[in-house]
C-alpha cells in the first residue's frame, strides 16, 4: 500500500479536473472504475477509484483518491493497493507507489 496526502489552497473544481485528466492520461490501462460526489455547504467532497493494469508483473493496482474542498481549502489524499503478487505474503513491485506518484507530481505541479 502507498498514500499520499496534502493539503493544498485553490478551487475545488480546478482541482477535481486537474487531477481527474492527470490520472486518465497517465497511461492507457487506467480505468475510472467509479466516482461520488457530495456537497454540504461551502464543503464538497469527490471520491475517485481508479485501477490500471500492470503488464511487467501481470496484475492491476487500484487508486482511491479522496478531495475534501471547504472554501478554498483543499485536501487531498490518494491511496494505492493491490499491486502485491501472492497468497501468504504480498510482494509488490511497486505498481500501487507508482499510482500515488501520479497525484503526487500532478498536484505539485498545482502549487
Amino acid at each position: 500500500m502507498a498514500k499520499y496526502e496534502k493539503s493544498i489552497i485553490g478551487q475545488f473544481g480546478e482541482v477535481v479536473n486537474r487531477l481527474q485528466n492527470d490520472i486518465g492520461n497517465s497511461g492507457i490501462t487506467m480505468n475510472l472504475v467509479d466516482e461520488s460526489n457530495y456537497a454540504s455547504g461551502d464543503t464538497n467532497i469527490a471520491v475517485r477509484v481508479y485501477d490500471k493494469y500492470f503488464m511487467r508483473n501481470g496484475n492491476r493496482a487500484s487508486l482511491n483518491l479522496t478531495i475534501v474542498g471547504h472554501g478554498s481549502e483543499i485536501f487531498i489524499s490518494a491511496i494505492g493497493a493491490g499491486g502485491g503478487q501472492g497468497i501468504l505474503f504480498n510482494f509488490s513491485l511497486g505498481a500501487e507507489d507508482d499510482m500515488v506518484v501520479i497525484v503526487q507530481k500532478s498536484v505539485e505541479r498545482m502549487e
